[in-house]
């Protein structure tokens, strides 16, 4: 059966004495199903909103109010770095062996965990970077400026060490501090997209390879935090208020494509699909799980609950942490793409110009693409798929396996009824005729 695993992180002091708590445990290890338990922690953590990453070895946390990383291994079970930077880390993200991280000063920086290299661009942001987001391909920095900058990946991992660091366009509608983002999953320049959220009390949808602003949602009050569901049909947004609120970019009176109203035109969000108690506080961190049928939700009261959309059932609180709950992730399901996998991590040097490679091959690496894969990947319906299809409808319908075996039996099994009722009849005959000739 396949399991979900998420990780929680906390930040600040223990908010009562309580005894049932590990003491000095920062972020936590979920099992939610088959059972809901805590697989194991790791110690020595306070980390703030949008300042965790989680690969397939390693637990990333920046700290609170610090210039500091630390590195957990999650294979071994143990803190395995401390991790200085120049300047104190505001939020951070992880895209393959990349960690990308932004700076109370406005700066972009990233690590690359396997050799580590570190890039650092200038401060292009004039207040703290409060939150980061990645593809493979582009990078996503939103401030407490309300500005939105986009960033090439590519060109920043450039080995031209003259090479100027500048974003590729800002995103500027907001006219508040930027409290989230969060990308789609697809690559492709004809569907991808993401959502900021503000402290404007709106969220804006944004083709952000063109710059375009493609529909404003508004608020009751400010979004604290927010995702997309993976496969991109919906947004998932917590506010000041304790509301949580669901809505669904194609439904039937679409935020986006065919039938959709004009871009400039501003949606009101209707009521909230569920809230939080005034003694639970509103969700500063949320997480969907990976078939969308599932919302976690963490508090500064400490509580982690469970909110079930598929059904839209009361929410259930799967633990209380003590402190306030500031990250809460879901962990991938899938294995990370790529023939090797970081295992040990090398330590950032700005001093170094040679790189060594730190890593370990796959075992059993993918032969090739898989039709699922090529699936996902491609823009819509590939043709191939759709003439598949087509032409499926054109050919009668397959027999299904051990179908002519198992109407061979049915008849050999009628064949002996038959006989048995033929037999049945001869013997009553004989019965009546006897019985006549006696008489």
């Amino acid at each position: 059966m396949l399991s979900e695993e998420f990780i929680s992180a906390i930040c600040g002091a223990p908010l009562s004495s309580n005894t049932a708590i590990a003491k000095d445990v920062g972020i936590y290890c979920h099992s939610l199903s088959p059972a809901f338990s805590v697989k194991s922690t790791f110690k020595k953590s306070s980390v703030p909103v949008n300042c965790l990453g989680v690969s397939e070895t390693h637990v990333f946390a920046a700290q609170h109010e610090k210039a500091y990383v630390h590195v957990y291994s999650r294979l071994r079970g143990n803190q395995e770095a401390f991790v200085a930077f120049p300047e104190r880390i505001r939020s951070l993200t992880l895209v393959g062996d990349v960690l990308v991280m932004g700076t109370t000063e406005g700066r972009l920086m990233l690590w690359e965990t396997c050799t580590g290299r570190l890039v650092s661009t200038p401060a292009r942001h004039v207040q703290a970077v409060s939150c980061v987001a990645a593809t493979p391909y582009h990078v996503l920095t939103g401030s407490d400026d309300s500005d939105i900058h986009v960033w090439s990946l590519p060109q920043l991992l450039e080995l031209d060490s003259a090479a100027e660091h500048e974003p590729q366009r800002s995103l500027s509608n907001h006219r508040a501090a930027i409290t989230g983002l969060s990308l789609s999953p697809s690559v492709s320049s004809d569907t991808n997209f993401c959502v900021s959220a503000s402290k404007d009390k709106s969220c804006i949808i944004w083709n952000y390879q063109t710059g375009d602003a493609l529909r404003t949602l508004l608020f009751p009050s400010s979004p604290l935090c927010l995702s997309l569901d993976p496969s991109a049909r919906a947004i998932c947004v917590s506010c000041e208020d304790g509301s949580l609120y669901l809505t669904e970019i194609f439904a039937e009176k679409p935020l986006l494509g065919a039938g959709s109203e004009e871009a400039t035109t501003v949606v009101q969000v209707p009521s909230p699909f569920g809230a939080t108690q005034p003694d639970v506080g509103p969700a500063s961190c949320l997480s969907l799980s990976y078939d969308g049928t599932m919302l976690l939700t963490g508090h500064p009261k400490g509580q982690i609950m469970r909110w079930d959309i598929a059904e839209n059932k009361s929410p259930v609180e799967l633990a209380n942490l003590n402190a306030a709950v500031t990250n809460v992730a879901f962990v991938s399901p899938f294995p990370a793409d790529g023939p090797t996998r970081t295992v040990t991590i090398t330590k950032p040097s700005q001093a170094e110009r040679a790189y060594t490679f730190t890593g370990q091959f796959d075992p059993y690496p993918p032969a090739s693409e898989s039709r699922l894969d090529s699936l996902l990947n491609a823009t819509g319906f590939p043709q191939e798929a759709m003439e598949s299809a087509i032409a499926a409808f054109y050919q009668p319908a397959a027999e299904p396996p051990g179908e002519s075996e198992l109407q061979k039996q049915n008849e050999e099994l009628w064949e002996i009824i038959r006989e048995q009722r033929a037999l049945q009849k001869q013997t009553l005959q004989r019965y009546v005729e006897a019985k006549s000739n006696g008489r």
